[in-house]
């Protein structure tokens, strides 16, 4: 009879390895996590990555930052970043401005409406995080934390 992963699954045959099931249990895990998380996010209009790019833009200050920067701080990576940023302007969360010298510069830079909305979801993702978990004692977080740290170290 199969546990944990296996069991979830309904996998009636042992994983090929303990890396495959490190590997599935990482992707698994991820897509729990993810789907509450954009199940509280929806309530707002807002997607992860929006979340994501309004917590980097406030992050930046009112310096702002250009569309790559923002596409390479995403922690999910997106297709089309200037795509997500088209329709993040579209809805008045974010703001962006051609360069005076190079036209081809372009800054994206969060607005008030956004910077209320990222404000007011802090506490709410915090306290789901707690409840996602919380559970996990702080040794293994932190020991889950490095472990994930070193795969991506690889990658």
């Amino acid at each position: 009879m199969a546990s944990g992963l296996g069991a979830e699954l309904k996998q009636t045959k042992p994983f090929a390895s303990l890396e495959e099931e490190a590997a599935l249990s990482i992707a698994r895990t991820s897509a729990v996590l993810d789907h509450q998380i954009s199940q509280a996010l929806k309530v707002h209009g807002l997607t992860p990555s929006q979340y994501n790019v309004l917590r980097i833009l406030r992050g930046a200050g009112p310096e702002g930052l250009c569309r790559n920067e923002v596409g390479v701080r995403l922690v999910t990576q997106v297709p089309d970043v200037t795509r997500l940023l088209d329709r993040m302007e579209d809805t008045g969360l974010i703001s962006r401005q051609r360069g005076a010298e190079d036209r081809r510069y372009v800054t994206t830079r969060i607005t008030r409406k956004g910077l209320e909305l990222v404000d007011t979801l802090d506490q709410p993702v915090r306290g789901l995080l707690q409840e996602l978990l919380g559970h996990v004692s702080k040794k293994n977080l932190r020991a889950l934390v490095d472990a994930l740290a070193e795969v991506r170290a690889k990658t």
